[in-house]
Protein backbone atom coordinates (compact mmCIF):
# COMPACT_ATOMS: atom_id res chain seq x y z
CA UNK A 1 0.00 0.00 0.00
CA UNK A 2 1.05 3.27 -1.03
CA UNK A 3 1.25 6.23 1.53
CA UNK A 4 -1.10 8.41 2.23
CA UNK A 5 -3.56 6.31 0.27
CA UNK A 6 -5.30 5.07 2.54
CA UNK A 7 -5.94 7.39 6.14
CA UNK A 8 -7.97 5.93 8.03
CA UNK A 9 -9.44 2.13 8.93
CA UNK A 10 -12.67 1.01 10.14
CA UNK A 11 -13.28 -2.85 11.53
CA UNK A 12 -16.31 -4.84 11.73
CA UNK A 13 -16.59 -5.51 14.92
CA UNK A 14 -18.39 -9.23 15.18
CA UNK A 15 -16.08 -11.80 14.38
CA UNK A 16 -13.42 -9.33 13.66
CA UNK A 17 -12.13 -7.22 16.69
CA UNK A 18 -14.68 -9.62 19.11
CA UNK A 19 -14.81 -13.15 18.95
CA UNK A 20 -18.12 -14.60 18.37
CA UNK A 21 -17.37 -17.79 19.62
CA UNK A 22 -15.95 -17.04 22.86
CA UNK A 23 -19.89 -17.74 23.84
CA UNK A 24 -19.27 -21.45 23.40
CA UNK A 25 -17.54 -21.75 26.77
CA UNK A 26 -20.94 -20.90 28.41
CA UNK A 27 -22.90 -22.82 26.32
CA UNK A 28 -21.11 -25.43 26.97
CA UNK A 29 -21.69 -25.26 30.77
CA UNK A 30 -25.31 -24.79 30.02
CA UNK A 31 -25.57 -28.19 27.21
CA UNK A 32 -22.37 -30.38 27.91
CA UNK A 33 -20.95 -31.70 24.08
CA UNK A 34 -23.53 -29.21 22.07
CA UNK A 35 -21.54 -25.37 23.01
CA UNK A 36 -19.36 -25.47 19.52
CA UNK A 37 -22.36 -26.76 18.13
CA UNK A 38 -24.69 -24.42 19.29
CA UNK A 39 -22.38 -21.26 18.92
CA UNK A 40 -21.77 -21.60 15.64
CA UNK A 41 -25.88 -22.50 14.36
CA UNK A 42 -26.41 -19.26 16.65
CA UNK A 43 -23.52 -17.48 14.74
CA UNK A 44 -25.10 -18.82 11.07
CA UNK A 45 -28.24 -18.39 12.13
CA UNK A 46 -27.63 -14.37 12.97
CA UNK A 47 -26.12 -13.81 9.94
CA UNK A 48 -29.00 -14.95 7.58
CA UNK A 49 -31.54 -13.25 9.52
CA UNK A 50 -29.23 -9.96 9.03
CA UNK A 51 -29.70 -11.11 5.43
CA UNK A 52 -33.23 -11.71 5.39
CA UNK A 53 -34.69 -8.46 6.87
CA UNK A 54 -32.05 -6.53 4.44
CA UNK A 55 -33.67 -8.05 1.54
CA UNK A 56 -37.16 -8.26 2.56
CA UNK A 57 -37.32 -4.52 4.04
CA UNK A 58 -38.17 -5.38 7.60
CA UNK A 59 -35.28 -4.49 9.76
CA UNK A 60 -35.27 -5.32 13.41
CA UNK A 61 -32.29 -4.25 16.03
CA UNK A 62 -29.31 -7.03 15.42
CA UNK A 63 -29.92 -7.57 19.61
CA UNK A 64 -33.49 -8.70 18.36
CA UNK A 65 -31.87 -10.89 16.00
CA UNK A 66 -29.44 -12.16 17.86
CA UNK A 67 -31.86 -13.69 20.40
CA UNK A 68 -34.09 -14.75 17.81
CA UNK A 69 -31.03 -16.67 15.76
CA UNK A 70 -30.20 -17.87 19.74
CA UNK A 71 -33.79 -19.76 20.35
CA UNK A 72 -33.66 -20.96 16.56
CA UNK A 73 -30.30 -22.32 17.15
CA UNK A 74 -31.19 -24.14 20.62
CA UNK A 75 -34.56 -25.36 18.37
CA UNK A 76 -32.44 -27.24 15.74
CA UNK A 77 -30.43 -29.05 18.57
CA UNK A 78 -33.13 -29.66 20.49
CA UNK A 79 -31.98 -27.69 23.24
CA UNK A 80 -34.47 -26.41 25.95
CA UNK A 81 -32.35 -23.37 27.77
CA UNK A 82 -35.30 -21.60 29.77
CA UNK A 83 -35.03 -18.20 30.31
CA UNK A 84 -32.65 -17.94 32.69
CA UNK A 85 -29.87 -19.73 30.27
CA UNK A 86 -31.26 -17.71 27.67
CA UNK A 87 -30.54 -13.92 29.59
CA UNK A 88 -26.89 -16.03 30.50
CA UNK A 89 -25.77 -16.81 26.76
CA UNK A 90 -26.90 -13.30 25.64
CA UNK A 91 -25.29 -11.69 28.15
CA UNK A 92 -22.34 -13.58 27.57
CA UNK A 93 -22.43 -12.04 23.41
CA UNK A 94 -23.24 -8.83 25.11
CA UNK A 95 -19.92 -9.53 26.50
CA UNK A 96 -17.57 -10.76 23.76
CA UNK A 97 -14.09 -11.41 24.28
CA UNK A 98 -11.73 -9.29 22.86
CA UNK A 99 -8.72 -10.81 20.21
CA UNK A 100 -5.94 -10.89 22.08
CA UNK A 101 -3.68 -8.61 19.26
CA UNK A 102 -6.64 -5.59 19.04
CA UNK A 103 -4.60 -3.53 21.77
CA UNK A 104 -1.02 -3.76 20.07
CA UNK A 105 -3.32 -3.20 16.29
CA UNK A 106 -4.32 -0.51 17.61
CA UNK A 107 -2.21 1.40 19.60
CA UNK A 108 -0.03 1.36 16.47
CA UNK A 109 -2.42 2.95 14.50
CA UNK A 110 -2.75 5.75 16.69
CA UNK A 111 0.86 6.49 17.08
CA UNK A 112 0.95 6.23 13.43
CA UNK A 113 -2.04 9.30 13.07
CA UNK A 114 -3.95 6.69 11.76
CA UNK A 115 -7.73 7.23 12.79
CA UNK A 116 -9.67 4.11 14.08
CA UNK A 117 -13.38 3.28 13.86
CA UNK A 118 -16.00 0.32 13.48
CA UNK A 119 -18.78 0.23 11.14
CA UNK A 120 -20.84 -2.51 12.25
CA UNK A 121 -24.12 -4.14 11.91
CA UNK A 122 -24.26 -4.17 15.87
CA UNK A 123 -26.94 -1.83 17.29
CA UNK A 124 -25.53 0.90 19.11
CA UNK A 125 -26.20 0.09 22.86
CA UNK A 126 -24.47 -3.63 21.62
CA UNK A 127 -21.49 -1.86 20.64
CA UNK A 128 -21.06 0.33 22.88
CA UNK A 129 -21.00 -2.68 26.10
CA UNK A 130 -18.92 -4.57 23.95
CA UNK A 131 -15.98 -1.40 23.55
CA UNK A 132 -16.27 -0.24 27.08
CA UNK A 133 -15.95 -3.72 28.54
CA UNK A 134 -13.30 -4.84 26.06
CA UNK A 135 -11.17 -1.56 27.08
CA UNK A 136 -10.96 -0.51 23.37
CA UNK A 137 -12.96 2.73 23.66
CA UNK A 138 -9.53 5.10 23.93
CA UNK A 139 -8.59 4.03 20.97
CA UNK A 140 -12.22 3.71 18.54
CA UNK A 141 -13.76 6.63 17.53
CA UNK A 142 -16.48 6.77 15.47
CA UNK A 143 -18.71 3.49 16.16
CA UNK A 144 -20.69 3.15 13.32
CA UNK A 145 -23.65 1.35 13.85
CA UNK A 146 -25.98 0.39 10.56
CA UNK A 147 -29.06 0.87 13.07
CA UNK A 148 -29.36 4.26 11.76
CA UNK A 149 -29.91 3.24 8.28
CA UNK A 150 -32.23 0.25 8.98
CA UNK A 151 -30.08 -1.96 6.53
CA UNK A 152 -27.14 -4.52 7.03
CA UNK A 153 -24.33 -5.16 5.51
CA UNK A 154 -23.97 -5.53 2.86
CA UNK A 155 -26.31 -3.18 1.70
CA UNK A 156 -24.03 0.06 0.32
CA UNK A 157 -26.22 2.57 2.70
CA UNK A 158 -24.47 0.50 5.37
CA UNK A 159 -20.97 1.14 4.02
CA UNK A 160 -22.01 5.11 3.20
CA UNK A 161 -22.12 5.65 7.06
CA UNK A 162 -17.93 5.16 6.83
CA UNK A 163 -16.91 7.91 4.22
CA UNK A 164 -19.48 10.17 5.49
CA UNK A 165 -18.65 10.23 9.11
CA UNK A 166 -14.96 10.23 7.95
CA UNK A 167 -14.80 13.08 6.16
CA UNK A 168 -12.90 10.38 3.30
CA UNK A 169 -14.12 8.82 0.03
CA UNK A 170 -14.26 4.97 0.66
CA UNK A 171 -10.69 4.20 -0.93
CA UNK A 172 -9.04 6.14 1.69
CA UNK A 173 -10.50 3.82 4.12
CA UNK A 174 -9.27 0.60 4.97
CA UNK A 175 -12.29 -1.96 5.96
CA UNK A 176 -11.04 -4.76 7.94
CA UNK A 177 -13.37 -7.83 8.32
CA UNK A 178 -12.52 -11.25 9.44
CA UNK A 179 -16.27 -12.37 7.01
CA UNK A 180 -15.29 -12.90 3.44
CA UNK A 181 -18.73 -11.81 2.60
CA UNK A 182 -18.07 -8.47 4.11
CA UNK A 183 -15.25 -8.09 2.60
CA UNK A 184 -16.06 -8.69 -1.20
CA UNK A 185 -19.45 -6.48 -0.02
CA UNK A 186 -16.82 -3.26 1.29
CA UNK A 187 -14.23 -3.91 -2.02
CA UNK A 188 -17.56 -3.64 -4.18
CA UNK A 189 -18.78 -0.33 -2.24
CA UNK A 190 -15.23 1.14 -3.10
CA UNK A 191 -13.16 0.63 0.39
CA UNK A 192 -9.51 -0.58 0.35
CA UNK A 193 -10.25 -3.84 2.25
CA UNK A 194 -8.34 -6.22 4.30
CA UNK A 195 -9.91 -9.84 4.67
CA UNK A 196 -9.35 -11.51 8.57
CA UNK A 197 -9.15 -14.89 6.96
CA UNK A 198 -8.47 -16.63 10.75
CA UNK A 199 -9.74 -20.31 9.38
CA UNK A 200 -7.62 -20.30 6.46
CA UNK A 201 -10.77 -20.55 3.90
CA UNK A 202 -10.97 -20.60 0.46
CA UNK A 203 -11.43 -16.62 -1.21
CA UNK A 204 -14.98 -16.44 -2.16
CA UNK A 205 -15.45 -17.29 -5.56
CA UNK A 206 -17.79 -14.15 -6.72
CA UNK A 207 -16.45 -10.32 -6.99
CA UNK A 208 -13.28 -9.20 -6.45
CA UNK A 209 -10.37 -10.40 -3.93
CA UNK A 210 -10.10 -8.51 -0.99
CA UNK A 211 -7.19 -5.97 -2.09
CA UNK A 212 -5.37 -7.70 1.43
CA UNK A 213 -5.56 -11.00 3.34
CA UNK A 214 -3.86 -11.80 6.71
CA UNK A 215 -4.52 -14.63 8.80
CA UNK A 216 -4.99 -12.22 12.04
CA UNK A 217 -5.07 -8.66 12.58
CA UNK A 218 -1.86 -8.27 12.97
CA UNK A 219 -1.71 -7.84 9.21
CA UNK A 220 -2.62 -4.06 9.97
CA UNK A 221 0.95 -3.63 10.91
CA UNK A 222 2.20 -4.28 7.71
CA UNK A 223 0.43 -1.47 5.95
CA UNK A 224 0.97 1.25 8.27
CA UNK A 225 4.68 1.16 8.95
CA UNK A 226 5.17 4.92 8.76
CA UNK A 227 3.81 8.28 10.32
CA UNK A 228 1.28 9.78 8.09
CA UNK A 229 1.87 13.72 6.38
Amino acid sequence: MTQPTVRAVLFDAYGTLFDVHSVALMAEQLFPGQGQALSQRWRDKQIEYSRLCSMSGQYQPFWDLTRAALRHACLSLKLTPGQASEERLMNEYRHLSAFPENREVLHHLQARGVRAGILSNGDPGMLQVAVQSAGLAPWLNPVLSVHETRRYKTDPAAYALGPAALGLAAREILFVSSNAWDALGATWYGYTTLWVNRQGQPREQLGPAPHHEASSLRGVLALFPDTLS
